[in-house]
C-alpha cells in the first residue's frame, strides 16, 4: 500500500532534518557540507597544498569542509554575491564574479597561480517552476565552467551542481571536451526528490 502524500512529505522532511541536525551538531553551516564530504570520500578532492576556488560559497558549508581537510596548508578562495561570515584559512571575496572588478580581485588573490579545484554549489532563487528554474541552474553551471576553464591548472578538477533536465546532456558534452574523466554523484544528503546531481570533471585538458 502506497504512502499518502502527507506521510511521504513527513518522512522526507524528517530525513532532511537529520542532516540539518547533524550539521548543527558538528558545527557546519549547512547540510551541503555532507554532500561535499561524501564526494570527497569517493573522489579524494582535498589534500594539503591544493589551491581551491569555491563559487557560490555562502553560507560557507563547502569552504568549511575544505578548510577542515586542508587547514592552512593550501589556499581556499571563496566568492559569492551574498555575504559570508569569516572562516579560518579561507579568503572571501563578495561580489558577482561575472563583473570585471570582482574577477580581477579573484585573480589578484590567486597571485598569478592556477587553481587545482574549482567547486560550485551555486543555485538561483528557486521559483518551483521547473521550466523557469532549469535554465537558470544550467546558466550558473555554464558560468562556473567558464571560470574553471580560465583558472584551472593542467589536470585540475571541477565539481559543479546541476539539475537533471533540459540542457544537461549538452553541458555534459562540454565537460567531456574539457576533462579526461567525468563522473556523476548524488550524495545521500541531497534531497531525494531534488533533481540536483553533482558532476566532477578530472584531468583538465589543455587545448
Amino acid at each position: 500500500m502506497g504512502r499518502s502524500k502527507s506521510s511521504s512529505r513527513w518522512l522526507n522532511e524528517h530525513f532532511n532534518d537529520q542532516w540539518v541536525a547533524k550539521a548543527q551538531a558538528e558545527g557546519y553551516r549547512s547540510r551541503a557540507s555532507f554532500k561535499l564530504l561524501e564526494i570527497h570520500e569517493k573522489d579524494k578532492l582535498f589534500r594539503p597544498g591544493l589551491r581551491v576556488l569555491d563559487l557560490g560559497a555562502a553560507p560557507g558549508g563547502w569552504s568549511q569542509v575544505a578548510a577542515r581537510l586542508m587547514g592552512s596548508n593550501g589556499q581556499i578562495l571563496a566568492s559569492d554575491i551574498l555575504p559570508m561570515e569569516a572562516i579560518a584559512d579561507v579568503t572571501f571575496i563578495q561580489g558577482d564574479f561575472r563583473e570585471e572588478s570582482v574577477f580581477q580581485e579573484l585573480l589578484t588573490a590567486l597571485d598569478g597561480r592556477q587553481v587545482d579545484l574549482v567547486m560550485s554549489d551555486m543555485a538561483p532563487n528557486m521559483s518551483g517552476n521547473r521550466a523557469v528554474d532549469q535554465p537558470r541552474v544550467m546558466y550558473l553551471a555554464e558560468l562556473a565552467l567558464d571560470m574553471a576553464n580560465r583558472v584551472l591548472a593542467p589536470d585540475g578538477r571541477f565539481l559543479v551542481k546541476v539539475f537533471q533536465g533540459e540542457g544537461l546532456e549538452a553541458y555534459r558534452r562540454d565537460l567531456h571536451a574539457s576533462f579526461d574523466k567525468l563522473v556523476t554523484r548524488k550524495p545521500a544528503a541531497s534531497r531525494p526528490r531534488s533533481p540536483e546531481v553533482y558532476l566532477l570533471g578530472s584531468g583538465r585538458k589543455m587545448v
